[in-house]
């Protein structure tokens, strides 16, 4: 058997080294906000044939636009967005995109003002807020009938620090990736931070499933027992999960296009980390609450 509880130490100071050092990123840097959080314009084109994004990127950056970015519609449709442009700015970028990339329809250009993105961002704060909030109640549910030596919000709770611990991480990389590399984060990071949650939590629901069943079974038995006998035999079914998702969002990352990168990228960090915490994070709080407790009493 697997003796996971005996790192706990070591495992939590990685966790606390990353967290801190993003944290301070976030502090001092912050996220570099794309223009659905902070206003811009967003322009619709079809083309006949869709060309290298590349080329249609250059020809966009080339007119002096911030905050670009580009993504498929469909099979021929662009959506570009960019910072502030007037009629005059966009009928010169239309212009320039012509006659370096060809002919095109344009079919949607809308611009999106501070207050709009102020929403965006509120929006956003309370999907994760609720979402997490919704956790630790169906936890709580679905545990309801243990109450010794954990009880049914211990796990609730537990899983929702794994899950800020997934969410810090991969914040405090996009920081340091915007500060850095320019990288920055729009609607669909946040759709990404979802989506990791769902699968960090599936993972953590996935274990602590089994150590209320082995409660049952080794009853008497020390928790610290419980727990690493359940890691040990979970963690086969939990990596291997991850592995098949990682693989392909991999691929996703070598071949699936610019457009397409940086929310596989939050997806990638956010499995592996949601994969982490789920045994050496949540699982070792269990414990830790549980000795906090008998010290208490």
């Amino acid at each position: 058997m697997l003796k996971i509880l005996k790192y706990y130490k070591y495992l939590f100071i990685l966790s606390g080294v990353i967290l801190v050092a993003g944290i301070i990123s976030l502090s001092v840097y912050g996220l570099k906000l794309g223009i659905d959080f902070k206003g811009g314009t967003i322009t619709e084109i079809e083309y006949p044939a869709v060309p290298d994004i590349a080329k249609v990127r250059e020809a966009v950056v080339s007119e002096g636009a911030s905050s670009v970015q580009i993504q498929t519609v469909g099979e021929k449709g662009l959506l570009i967005k960019t910072g502030v442009l007037d009629q005059a700015g966009h009928e010169k970028l239309l212009s320039t995109l012509k006659e370096k990339t060809g002919e095109f329809q344009e079919k949607r250009f809308e611009s999106i003002g501070p207050l709009v993105g102020e929403q965006l961002r509120k929006d956003a704060l309370w999907q994760l807020i609720l979402v997490s909030l919704g956790i630790v109640l169906y936890i709580a549910y679905a545990f309801r009938r243990i109450q010794r030596p954990v009880t049914s919000w211990r796990f609730g709770w537990a899983a929702v620090i794994a899950l800020l611990h997934d969410l810090l991480v991969v914040l405090g990389i996009f920081s340091i990736l915007g500060h850095y590399h320019g990288v920055e984060i729009d609607s669909m990071f946040v759709t990404a931070m979802l989506t990791v949650l769902g699968f960090s939590i599936h993972d953590t629901i996935v274990v602590f499933d089994r150590i209320r069943e082995n409660l049952k079974v080794y009853a008497g038995q020390p928790l610290e027992f419980i727990i690493n006998h359940s890691i040990t035999q979970t963690i086969v079914r939990s990596l291997n999960t991850s592995l098949t998702v990682l693989f392909v969002l991999l691929a996703m990352l070598l071949f699936g296009g610019e457009s397409i990168r940086y929310f596989v990228l939050a997806l990638f960090i956010g499995i592996i980390t949601g994969t982490y915490s789920s045994i050496f994070v949540a699982s070792p709080l269990l414990v830790l609450w549980q000795r906090w407790s008998n010290r208490k009493a």
